[in-house]
């Protein structure tokens, strides 16, 4: 009998996560609500004392609210990644300013500070680090960028929960802002989904109003309080970009079980490791010792000149879904002519590029998924 297709990535939902999406629904609060209270204040626990978290609809929207409440605007640059998804940059677009793409580490793929420095100019704001796969960039480092450059820190944590270096969570730290993702195959999800966490009230102050019209009290708020719901504010023009209740039920589940998938995937990516200690593939960087990576991706790579996308196709032969992850944003059609770029200007990416292939590792996978993938990629690329 032929198996099933092994997706490359699925939600871990369960029935708990279901009857809180229920209980939300039930209670009439079906926008942004008392769970949205609670799942703020729960995700601000996890990040630590001092820090505000405030939910979004996605990971985007909370780049583009994060960017616009420390000032970035027209004329601005942000330095960005080329080793990420277009959202990381698109954002800096919305605001009229301009994402300049740096190249990456070979080695880790977050972004190269030495390559950010080079391109800083009296125009830089901004530097949007993004921390690939779950592997957080150096805290201590960006901090000496950002103080040594004079720019503000966004950080790109979609792939980030939970993940640490140097002792710090990332979410704790004192940038000016860290964007989460919970979007459907995240580590934790709501559907679609995200939180910005911050130490600084002015920025999480400035969120919270702009995330809803520019209105200076939101729906629950106005809801609760004794001054009559009508009476609102409008102090700026603001977006649609708040989640509701019920997404918000669904991630406090999650949330409380982040930790527990997050052991999952580790468990898995270290079986990969084992497994694929004895073949031509390049194994993913784990981090300097004591680091909590999220595993949100496996990422392997071939060796230079081999087929890549061919084992791509001799995977999905098998069964077992893979991605690429990412095609870098200088290759893609609108940022390569905007800025006249070429695969020259960003070495690193451009070759690695064309090495790597993501494998499935998703919490809610059996130990007898984790060995189909096994199995396939031993009998296509042991040595």
């Amino acid at each position: 009998m032929t198996e099933s297709p092994l997706p490359f990535a699925l939600p871990d939902l369960g029935e708990a996560e279901i009857e809180a999406v229920t209980d939300a629904i039930r209670s009439g609060w079906v926008s942004s609500g008392p769970q949205v209270k609670a799942f703020e204040d729960e995700f601000a626990a996890l990040c630590g004392d001092g820090v505000t978290a405030v939910t979004v609809n996605s990971a985007t929207a909370g780049l583009h609210l994060a960017l616009e409440a420390i000032g970035i605007g027209p004329g601005d640059e942000v330095l960005v990644p080329t080793w990420t998804f277009t959202a990381t940059a698109e954002v800096v677009r919305y605001l009229g300013a301009e994402p300049v793409l740096v190249d990456v580490d070979p080695r880790t793929f977050n972004i190269d500070l030495g390559a950010a420095a080079a391109a800083v100019t009296p125009r830089t704001r901004a530097i949007m680090p993004v921390h690939f796969a779950g592997l957080p960039v150096s805290p201590s480092a960006l901090r000496d960028f950002a103080v040594t450059h004079g720019v503000r820190v966004v950080e790109d944590a979609a792939h980030a929960l939970p993940a640490a270096a140097e002792g710090e969570m990332v979410g704790s730290g004192a940038s000016d802002a860290t964007v989460f993702s919970f979007y459907a195959t995240k580590t934790i999800t709501t559907g679609e989904g995200g939180m910005v966490v911050s130490r600084n009230a002015e920025v999480t102050d400035r969120i919270k109003v702009m995330r809803l019209h520019g209105i200076s009290r939101d729906a629950f708020d106005r809801y609760r309080s004794s001054v009559p719901s009508w009476q609102y504010e409008v102090i700026a023009p603001g977006y649609k970009y708040n989640l509701t209740d019920p997404a918000a039920a669904m991630g406090r589940v999650q949330l409380a079980r982040a930790r527990e998938m997050r052991d999952r995937r580790a468990a898995i990516a270290a079986r990969y490791d084992e497994a694929f200690a004895d073949t031509d593939l390049q194994l993913p960087d784990h981090g300097p010792e004591g680091t909590l990576h999220a595993w949100h991706l496996y990422v392997v790579r071939v060796p230079q000149g081999d087929d890549r996308d061919g084992f791509i196709r001799a995977m999905s032969e098998r069964g077992i879904g893979t991605s690429v992850h990412f095609i870098p944003l200088h290759k893609h059609p609108y940022w390569r002519d905007r800025g006249a770029l070429t695969d020259d200007q960003f070495p690193q990416a451009s070759a690695e590029f064309e090495r790597v292939v993501s494998l499935p590792v998703f919490s809610s996978m059996t130990d007898a998924q984790v060995e189909r993938v096994v199995e396939a990629v031993t009998a296509l690329r042991s040595a």
